[in-house]
This record gives C-alpha cells, sequence and structure tokens, in this order.
C-alpha cells in the first residue's frame, strides 16, 4: 500500500503497527488519483488498555484552512448509538433495566398506541416501529428533549413492534435516552459524564458545552454523499413517504445529507442539546478509551463485564429491513451494531457502530482492543477508508501473534 504523503499526519504508533499509519495515511487519497485537501481525520486505537496508535491529520475547517490538531472533537453521528447502547447494557448489569422488560415498566406513558409490549430490546435493536416520526419535526423540536419523548410516546408504531426492524437513525438517541433518564433521573449526557467520561478523562460530550466548541471540525459533504443524496431524491415517487429517509431528516429537522453550513450536525445549537441518535461529539482517542474499556481495564476503568458483553451482543436484527433497501445489511445486538459484511470489524465478536460520513468506533473482546476512525469528509457507498484502517490493524495483531 502506497502512503499518501502530502498530507502531513502526526502523533505516535507502536512499532508493530506502523501498517496501521500507512492505511490512515492513505485514507485522505482523492477519487482522482490525488490528495482530498479538504478532509480531515482522527486514529486512535487501544491494545490490552495501552494506546498503541494516535494519530491525526488534514484539515479542520476547509473556510479558514484551520489543521486538524491533536485535541480537535468532532460528530460521530450513529457512533453515537454505540455509546448509548454500552450505557444502556451498563444499566442492565447493575440491575436497573432488563432487556426483556416492556419499556413502559420505565417509561409509563409509552404503552400508549399500541406499545404497551414494545420491550427494551425491541427499543434498542431497531424492532420498535418508531423508526421516523408521522409528523414532521423541526430544528425547534430537537432543541427540546421533553417535546420528541412525548411525540415518540404517543406515536402509533409504523409495523407491528417485534416482527421486524428498520433503522432508528435518530429516533433510537431518544428511546435509549429516556430509558437511561426515566432509570438513572440523569440526562445521558450527565450519566455518560459520570459513569465513563470523567473517570477516562475523555474528552466526548453528549450536549457539547459552549466552552468546547472553538474544538470542533465542522463536517463537510464529499462526492459520493452528494452524488448518492440527489440520486435517492431524483427517484423518490412522489405522493409517497420514504420512510428510510424520514428516518434521517425527522421530516423538517435535518437536510438530506445531515449537514450544511451553520445547519442540521454543524449548527453548534443542535449539538449543544442532547441529540442521542447522531449528536455525540468528541475524539477519536476519548472513543477509543471508551470502547476500550468495555472489554479491558482501561486507565482503571472497566466499563461492562463479561456477562453482560454477551448477552448484549446476542443477535437481534439482520436481513432485509421492513422497509425494503439493498444489501448487504447490518446486525444489530441490543443496539451494538456487530461484525457483518455491511460493516466489517476487526473480528465476529467485535461490536459497537459506525457512523454517517465514514466514521466507525468499536471494541473487540478477543484482541482486547478500542479503536474509532474520525473524519470531517462525509463520504458514502463504498467508502473504504476505515475499512482499510481495520484490515491492516487485522495483519498487524495476526503478524504479532505469530511471532510471539
Amino acid at each position: 500500500m502506497s502512503a499518501v504523503r502530502s498530507v502531513p499526519v502526526h502523533g505516535t504508533v507502536a512499532p508493530r503497527f506502523d501498517a496501521v499509519r500507512s492505511a490512515f495515511e492513505q485514507a485522505f487519497a482523492g477519487a482522482d488519483g490525488g490528495v482530498d485537501t479538504e478532509m480531515g481525520a482522527a486514529l486512535a486505537v487501544r491494545y490490552r488498555g495501552e494506546p498503541v496508535v494516535d494519530l491525526w491529520g488534514g484539515v479542520a475547517d476547509v473556510r479558514d484552512g484551520r489543521p486538524w490538531r491533536e485535541d480537535t472533537a468532532s460528530v460521530v453521528f450513529s457512533s453515537t448509538k454505540g455509546v448509548m447502547s454500552l450505557l444502556a447494557a451498563r444499566l442492565v448489569q447493575d440491575g436497573l433495566l432488563d432487556y426483556e422488560a416492556p419499556v413502559a415498566r420505565y417509561w409509563p406513558e409509552f404503552a400508549a398506541a399500541g406499545k404497551e409490549r414494545v420491550l427494551v430490546r425491541h427499543a434498542l435493536s431497531h424492532q420498535a416501529g418508531l423508526s421516523a416520526p408521522r409528523r414532521d419535526l423541526t430544528r425547534d423540536d430537537l432543541l427540546d428533549w421533553t417535546r420528541v419523548t412525548d411525540a415518540l410516546a404517543e406515536q402509533a408504531p409504523l409495523w407491528e413492534p417485534g416482527t421486524g426492524y428498520s433503522y432508528h437513525a435518530l429516533t433510537h438517541g431518544w428511546l435509549a435516552g429516556e430509558l437511561v433518564r426515566r432509570v438513572t433521573g440523569l440526562m445521558p449526557g450527565e450519566y455518560l459524564r459520570q459513569l465513563l467520561t470523567d473517570p477516562l478523562a475523555a474528552d466526548f460530550w453528549l450536549g457539547l458545552p459552549v466552552e468546547q466548541r472553538e474544538r470542533l471540525a465542522p463536517m463537510t459533504v464529499g462526492p459520493s454523499l452528494a452524488a448518492l443524496t440527489a440520486a435517492q431524491e431524483a427517484q423518490r415517487a412522489p405522493d409517497t413517504i420514504d420512510w428510510p429517509a424520514r428516518a434521517m431528516t425527522l421530516g423538517a429537522a435535518f437536510p438530506p445529507e445531515l449537514i450544511a453550513d451553520g445547519v442540521g450536525f454543524n449548527d453548534v445549537e443542535v449539538l449543544g442539546a442532547q441529540v442521542p441518535g447522531a449528536g455525540g461529539v468528541g475524539t477519536a482517542r476519548a472513543l477509543a478509551a471508551m470502547w476500550s474499556s468495555t472489554v479491558v481495564e482501561t486507565d482503571g476503568v472497566r466499563s461492562l463485564d463479561e456477562v453482560v458483553v454477551h448477552e448484549a451482543t446476542r443477535e437481534q436484527t439482520s436481513g432485509r429491513p421492513v422497509f425494503d433497501l439493498p444489501g448487504p445489511w447490518p446486525r444489530w445486538g441490543m443496539g451494538f451494531q456487530l461484525d457483518s459484511e455491511a460493516r466489517r470489524l476487526l473480528t465476529p465478536s467485535s461490536f459497537g457502530h459506525d457512523g454517517a460520513g465514514g466514521q466507525v468506533a468499536f471494541a473487540d473482546p478477543e484482541h482486547e482492543v478500542g479503536f474509532a476512525f474520525l473524519t470531517n469528509r462525509m463520504e458514502a457507498g463504498d467508502d473504504r477508508r476505515a475499512t482499510r484502517i481495520v484490515d491492516a490493524l487485522r495483519d498487524a495483531l495476526a503478524d504479532g501473534t505469530r511471532s510471539a
């Protein structure tokens, strides 16, 4: 693999992981064979609790050329759902939440409109029938937690819950987050801070503080994402509801690409609210440490035990969704994305979540790895930037096993 040396890459790698650095450098290659000069990115890997890869490079803000720095933070999109699933798993571990219990046990209002038999595992694994709102939600709605959770509690399901799945692209976060709030009495961002980010000194937020905004790398739409959303719009039949598309936009809250200049997940007020399906903001370092803590003690923290990891990563959904989309299709456990043809992780036992535009974060219990790749250059389709890095990491770990 030839490295793209025109983009300076900063940071450190342990000698055994030099090929991972090369794969990260290659991620800056543009579609024309040159260099994507509008891309910034960061990569962090923990192995057996210790940092072995910590890299960053490129441009944080194309408007002024500000470089991506060691402490640059970015939106992680649906990788946030992995974090929310981690919080839910910890509550199960602590005996405060039961995957097999009805959601209404903890959130009585949720039983409305025929949802009294929706289980916690249905809500976490995209089977609750609430993948998109029946009525438009707006930007102002996003800034009011109760307004959104009340709307979900009142809504009739789009299909019979538990009989199939469709990706709850954004609503998943409020479903999981309201369960966290009802059980703990804390907003999910505060529970996350107490449980993980403070003990790990991890720079990750559900609800970006005003004082951290200057660290933010605005997201940009890459050519493949722009082409995909344009094609989808052109193919959309008139006078029909495209429920998967509505799951992304919530009707009127986000553009199809999720961002524009100062809009959607580039709107700092939206990021300051808690939008826990996709609005997490942080560094690759933070995510790698958090995921590492789920499988091995990391900086003195072990967030999940082996029993709950086993339970939380049992496959709940796979195959063709309720609203038909072309494969390959992902697989989910109790909210955790599992290894699949749609998202190859390190090994079949890996669990985590990817995010729109190229974000990937996960844990691997077999190798005791925490991994995070983040980028502000959002691509779609056959985006293999993170996949090639994971492939290089797999090879490096295999080489180490053979030489041990």
